[in-house]
């Protein structure tokens, strides 16, 4: 019973935009002919206007607005403002994951590793095998050259995906930091079948010549 009114509570949290928006009693056009606006602006290379576009019809419960204002604001490189819209895109839907990697873009950006790697964690606590997090986290602990823990979240994402390209290729290297030479060459080939040009793999088989 418990679960099952936890699993309400899931649903009808996001059930709450829709319900907002029109309680707030804003034209469906403007807010649609905004937004394509902003696509056309950012196309362009207009980034700040189509910041302004979106602006003239912004509802702070809106999910969506504050999603692409955070994206929007990123790119402008106004990294605070970007975080902030992207918090409200969270709080609005706690369990979506897409504010969360978008989160991380401005976090990085600003240095602030602490935060990615909450983002990142958080997404796994809601996605246990989202490969995209999984893959990322391996990346921050092989550029932290801990190659033990970067080494078994590339393993997670090999599991899932055998065949691609990206995973093994980190694998092999983790591998091959770690000193374990020959699972690193097995790696690096099983790459290579993937993507015969792949330039890491090639530098890695080159070195373990």
């Amino acid at each position: 019973m418990e679960i099952l009114t936890q699993f309400r509570r899931i649903i009808l949290s996001g059930l709450l935009i829709p319900v907002t928006l029109a309680a707030a009693g804003q034209d469906f056009k403007q807010i649609k002919d905004a937004f394509q606006q902003s696509y056309i602006q950012e196309a362009t290379g207009e980034v700040l206007a189509a910041v302004h576009s979106l602006k003239a019809v912004y509802d702070e419960k809106s999910y969506e607005i504050n999603l692409r204002l955070g994206w929007l604001s990123y790119q402008a490189g106004n990294f605070t403002e970007a975080v902030a819209y992207y918090n409200r895109a969270i709080n609005i839907m706690p369990y979506a994951i897409e504010p969360r990697f978008g989160i991380v873009y401005p976090g990085a950006a600003m240095g602030n590793w602490t935060m990615v790697m909450a983002q990142y964690e958080k997404i796994l606590e809601i996605s246990p095998n989202n490969s995209i997090a999984m893959h990322r986290i391996g990346l921050i602990y092989y550029g932290r050259e801990d190659f033990e823990t970067a080494k078994k979240y590339f393993e997670k994402v090999v599991n899932l995906y055998p065949f691609d390209y990206d995973a093994l290729t980190m694998l092999g290297w983790s591998y091959f930091r770690l000193g374990n030479f020959r699972e690193a060459r097995v790696l690096f080939q099983k790459a290579l079948l993937h993507t015969p040009s792949g330039t890491s793999a090639l530098e890695g088989l080159d070195l373990l010549e």
